[in-house]
C-alpha cells in the first residue's frame, strides 16, 4: 500500500512539468485566428424622425465637435469628445426652440446599446431652452478612441450623479412622439 502512494507521487512529480509546460506553449503560441477588428461606428437614428440616418465615423467628425468632462468615482477627471445629441437630432429632422411646443413635447429618445440596454430622455430635457442637458455622443475619451468595452460611440450626460444613461456601445437612437 506504502508503495502505491509512493509511486503515484513520482508519477505526478514527472508528469506535471511537462503538462505545465505544453499549456504554457499553447497559451503563448501564436493564435491562428485573426485579430477581431474594432467594430465600426454606425448609429441608426430611426423612428418618428422626417429624415431616418445612419451616422458613421466619419459623419460625426463633420458635425459641431463638444466635450464634457467627467469625475470618475476615484476622483479622476476624464473628458470625452463627442457630438451634442440634439444636434445629431435635428439633422434627423427634430425641431427644437419653438418648434418644440404642444404634441411635439409629448415625444421621447430611447438610446440602444449593443446588448439592448437602454435609456430614455425627454424630448424637452434635450431642448436648450427648456431642460438644456447636455448630452454628448461620444467617440473620444482624453483625445483617444474609445475603450473597447465603451464603444466605437456612447453617451455621456455629465449632469447625472450615476453613470447609468451613460450608454456604451451605442447603436440606435430611436425617437417616439406620444401625440401625433
Amino acid at each position: 500500500m506504502q508503495y502505491r502512494w509512493f509511486w503515484l507521487a513520482v508519477l505526478t512529480v514527472l508528469l506535471c512539468p511537462a503538462s505545465l509546460v505544453r499549456a504554457q506553449s499553447a497559451q503563448t503560441a501564436p493564435s491562428s485566428q485573426p485579430a477581431q477588428p474594432a467594430p465600426e461606428l454606425k448609429i441608426a437614428v430611426t423612428g418618428d424622425v422626417p429624415t431616418p440616418l445612419t451616422l458613421t465615423a466619419a459623419d460625426l467628425a463633420s458635425m459641431p465637435r463638444d466635450t464634457a468632462e467627467i469625475t470618475e468615482q476615484d476622483g479622476q477627471k476624464i473628458v470625452y469628445e463627442g457630438v451634442a445629441l440634439q444636434e445629431i437630432l435635428k439633422k434627423a429632422g427634430i425641431g427644437f426652440g419653438r418648434e418644440l411646443r404642444g404634441k411635439a413635447l409629448a415625444g421621447y429618445v430611447m438610446a440602444e446599446a449593443h446588448d439592448g440596454y437602454a435609456v430614455l430622455f425627454s424630448l424637452g430635457e434635450l431642448d436648450s431652452g427648456l431642460g438644456a442637458e447636455k448630452i454628448i455622443v461620444a467617440d473620444r475619451r482624453d483625445g483617444k478612441p474609445l475603450f473597447a468595452y465603451q464603444g466605437p460611440a456612447r453617451l455621456v450626460v455629465p449632469a447625472d450623479k450615476e453613470g447609468a444613461r451613460g450608454v456604451r456601445m451605442l447603436e440606435k437612437l430611436e425617437v417616439v412622439k406620444l401625440r401625433k
